[in-house]
């Protein structure tokens, strides 16, 4: 029977190592690789090509809300699962709308980090038990309800990655590095952002994203 390969990003240590001791356990599954930051989690998911990445909110370098979009685009069959302190809702939608589909809290019992490794493997949403069950559905209605016409909605998936990594305050050439194209592209997409949103400057751009719910300022405190 083949494992499920998983890929572990998160900055602490002997979370990692702790982490890797329950999944190796297991006789469906084991660890391919670790990664100890945001860009260290795409480079490793390039090369290992995971099944699932157990990753991290609160990164150094690039947080787990920046990497998931990237990490669709560079391993689009790799499942994701976001390991966090928090469970509150608009976190658990944050993390959702951006493509994982599991959320786990750190504080959660084993069987839930191997239950969401089993059931997004899948193709399945999971969440820790500790959270509503509720959250899924609240986000998936509220989903189906957003109109499309909205702004963001209108962006490209390549334009959303950039809107994300430029009100968190990225620049030019550290957001060409992390997607692998030149200055000027980057450039074009932010300005073609800012027409779409109908925004001007850093401060509109950041305030809009927080209006929508892209961003919250508190998660960056974790």
């Amino acid at each position: 029977m083949k494992k499920i390969q998983i890929l572990i990003a998160d900055d602490h240590s002997i979370v990692r190592k702790g982490i890797c001791q329950i999944i190796n356990n297991q006789p469906d599954m084991e660890v391919a690789g670790e990664a100890k930051d945001g860009v260290d989690a795409l480079k490793k998911a390039r090369q290992l090509t995971p099944d699932i990445v157990l990753l991290d909110i609160a990164m150094p370098n690039l947080s787990g809300l920046e990497v998931i979009g990237m990490l669709k685009e560079a391993v689009p069959r790799a499942g994701i699962v976001i390991l966090s302190m928090h469970a509150k809702e608009s976190y658990v939608h944050q993390a959702l709308n951006s493509g994982a589909l599991g959320y786990i809290l750190k504080a959660s019992p084993s069987s839930d980090i191997l239950g969401a490794i089993r059931s997004v493997h899948k193709g399945e949403y999971f969440l820790s038990s500790k959270i509503k069950a509720d959250v899924i559905d609240s986000y998936l209605n509220n989903k189906k309800k957003e109109p499309a016409i909205r702004g963001y909605d209108l962006l490209s998936e390549r334009e959303q990655q950039v809107f994300r990594l430029v009100v968190e305050g990225k620049s030019t050439k550290e957001i060409a590095g992390f997607l692998f194209v030149s200055p000027k592209t980057i450039e074009k997409h932010r300005s073609n952002v800012m027409n779409k949103l109908g925004v001007h400057g850093q401060l509109e751009l950041l305030k809009y994203a927080i209006k929508i719910g892209v961003v919250d300022p508190a998660l960056w405190e974790e």
